[in-house]
């Protein structure tokens, strides 16, 4: 048995990371334990019952980042009483960020029952031994762009050619990922190391910056800096993200329990989409608080994130659904960051199949 801790196995990442974990490979996974207020499997002896009076108790469930508008389908799940209708006694959401434990970590030592994550993170960490698989997914695309200047616009990928390019160090992973969908190699572009603050953009320091569309597009405009940018996911990386990832026990065990939290968290995302300033409220004054977060700017990256939330797919299968095709443009997309991993150890979306076929009202 390995030393090493969950942690160390899986690593807090940037939100912005593209890592692989092979320097982990092979390590055996310790930490089976589930987390106590939990409660029972929805199929087990607790007479539908839990110390707190209500049916599944209470789960803990990791957000991917800090509490900012990224989780405001949870954030109208809670506040609304989704939760508690669905059958749980309290939703505890934890705060994700560069600082804290991952995700994977938190599923492998039972510290957490269902966190956000991202296909190129608990993918690694399923190849390494972590029984736990993506069930549902926020993001039908993921927000990773290059961001550049209005009046000097980069638009695909080949208008990178002989430009420098802002590439923060978490991300050359995916920035090389995309130059590879392309036909591209890193000597086609003037790849320029780069932390997360966009400054060096609006400078005219580079001619692009690795960005979320969701964020710095959005406050670069708001400081008079007008922006133009392209999707990877546009462009040969359809990767998802903000991806709902649970232990092979929850959806062997739990699966009532699975689906009542599904339930909840579709009316939760279903109510944020269709009101981008309640969104920014909650995420402002109520859940990211400590954040200060500026309300305008929560505003308009509600409004982004719908499109990134909303398809024509979810229009017919609902929220939080992956299609089949999907599912192998993500499995193809990893492969091109030389992650290779089959769709049936990563994915599972039977019990979210099987909830819009019990409720088709949901959709």
């Amino acid at each position: 048995m390995s030393g090493l801790s969950s942690a160390q196995k899986f690593p807090s990442l940037d939100r912005r990371s593209f890592l692989r974990f092979s320097a982990f490979a092979g390590v055996a996974l310790g930490g089976s334990g589930v987390l106590a207020a939990c409660g029972k499997s929805s199929s087990g002896g607790n007479n539908g019952t839990t110390a707190d009076g209500s049916k599944y108790g209470t789960v803990a469930i990791q957000l991917s980042w800090l509490k900012n508008i990224e989780f405001a389908g949870e954030y109208f799940a809670d506040s609304k009483g989704y939760y508690r209708d669905a059958g749980f006694g309290h939703v505890d959401l934890i705060a994700g960020g560069a600082a804290s434990t991952s995700v994977e970590a938190g599923l492998d030592t039972g510290k957490i029952w269902l966190g956000t994550s991202a296909p190129q993170t608990t993918a690694p960490a399923v190849l390494d031994g972590l029984k736990a698989k993506i069930v549902g997914t926020t993001y039908q695309k993921n927000p990773f762009c290059i961001v550049s200047s209005a009046a000097k616009p980069i638009t695909s990928p080949t208008e990178m050619k002989g430009r420098k390019i802002g590439v923060q160090d978490t991300n050359q992973l995916i920035f090389q990922a995309l130059l590879a969908a392309n036909g591209m190699t890193p000597s086609d572009v003037r790849i320029v190391p780069a932390q997360f603050d966009p400054t060096p953009l609006a400078n005219g320091e580079v001619d692009g910056w690795v960005s979320y569309v969701t964020n710095e597009p959005i406050t670069l405009a708001a400081k008079g800096f007008p922006t133009a940018h392209f999707l990877f996911a546009d462009y040969g990386l359809p990767l998802t993200a903000e991806t709902l990832t649970v232990r092979q026990q929850t959806i062997d065990s739990e699966r009532d329990k699975l689906k009542a939290f599904l339930t909840a968290e579709i009316k939760g995302w279903k109510a944020a989409v269709a009101d981008p300033a309640q969104s920014a409220h909650l995420a402002v004054d109520v859940y990211g608080k400590d954040q200060r977060l500026d309300l305008g700017e929560q505003t308009d990256e509600a409004k982004a994130q719908s499109d990134l939330v909303v398809s024509g797919d979810t229009d017919a299968n609902g929220l939080l659904s992956m299609t089949d095709h999907l599912i192998a443009q993500n499995i193809e997309a990893l492969s091109k960051a030389k992650i290779d991993i089959k769709a049936e150890q990563l994915f599972d979306l039977s019990v979210l199949r099987e909830l819009y076929a019990e409720h088709p009202e949901l959709k």
